[in-house]
């Protein structure tokens, strides 16, 4: 196959293939920064007794002295409806990955809608996402998610991933033989092989959701919140989540902007 990226992008080509992720420092600190002053402002206009005094990400941290299991979900769903209405926050979160999905996706990008969150407690079994892949859901193959932390995220604290390598030999055998229909199952199976992310605030993962990945309980001190969203090459194929249903486009240029408005002249 021809290539003509420079020796920067086959680099960054070949390491993401290889990995099946890649964890990039955050250069757009003001996007970054945006960011995370909304989440706080909107956490302490939902709990205005936790001290505002709080520094970086420590009002992320701990979230658990003042937020209870079974309310958990009300606020998560209350952030991710206030983040649907902020074009600026979706505007921002693009900005600072924007460089990484230039090499690894493209330059014409379609954006998930909905930015997602997630907020984990120490000790929460309600919050965990059992191994999964998200094309078994029927996302696209094109499809890349890019992963925020804003917190320090080791360990239980963080997410799991398994690796090329090791999914392309376990996508070689029948998965349900395997999982015996249950996710349970088959974390114990490919439990060894799992690599967890260490990751810190400031930094931000770009992973392939085709490989399977998920998160187990929290067993540390701390809270873990972070976002995430999906991107793919607006052109690529879709599959069940589809342009105008659950993507947009957020980067169109402008041949194919007016190529898709081109109709042949009458003869």
């Amino acid at each position: 196959m021809t290539s003509y990226l420079s020796n920067l992008e086959k680099i960054t080509t070949d390491k993401y293939l290889k990995q099946g992720y890649l964890i990039e420092d955050i250069k757009d600190i003001k996007s970054f920064k945006k960011i995370d002053r909304y989440l706080k402002n909107q956490i302490l206009r939902s709990y205005p007794d936790i001290n505002d005094n709080y520094e970086n990400s420590e009002i992320f941290d701990n979230l658990h002295k003042h937020v209870k299991i079974k309310s958990l979900n009300d606020l998560r769903i209350k952030l991710i409806k206030s983040l649907f209405t902020k074009k600026e926050i979706k505007k921002a979160y693009y900005a600072l990955s924007k460089e990484i999905l230039n090499q690894i996706v493209g330059n014409e990008l379609a954006m998930q809608k909905r930015l997602n969150l997630s907020i984990q407690l120490p000790n929460d079994k309600s919050s965990l996402l059992s191994v999964h892949a998200d094309t078994w859901s029927g996302d696209s193959p094109y499809e890349v998610v890019v992963w925020l932390p804003l917190v320090n995220c080791y360990d239980s604290k963080s997410m799991f991933i398994l690796s090329p390598d090791k999914t392309k030999k376990l996508y070689q055998k029948k998965l349900s033989k395997i999982s015996k229909g249950s996710n349970k199952t088959l974390f114990s199976k490919i439990k060894k092989d799992l690599n967890f992310i260490n990751i810190k605030r400031g930094q931000f993962l770009i992973f392939n959701q085709n490989l399977p990945h998920g998160n187990i309980v929290n067993k540390t001190k701390f809270t873990r919140v972070s976002m995430n969203c999906r991107f793919k090459s607006i052109f690529s194929p879709y599959f069940k989540k589809e342009l105008g249903e659950f993507f947009e486009p957020v980067s169109l240029r402008a041949a194919s902007i007016d190529g898709m408005k081109f109709n042949l002249p009458k003869i």
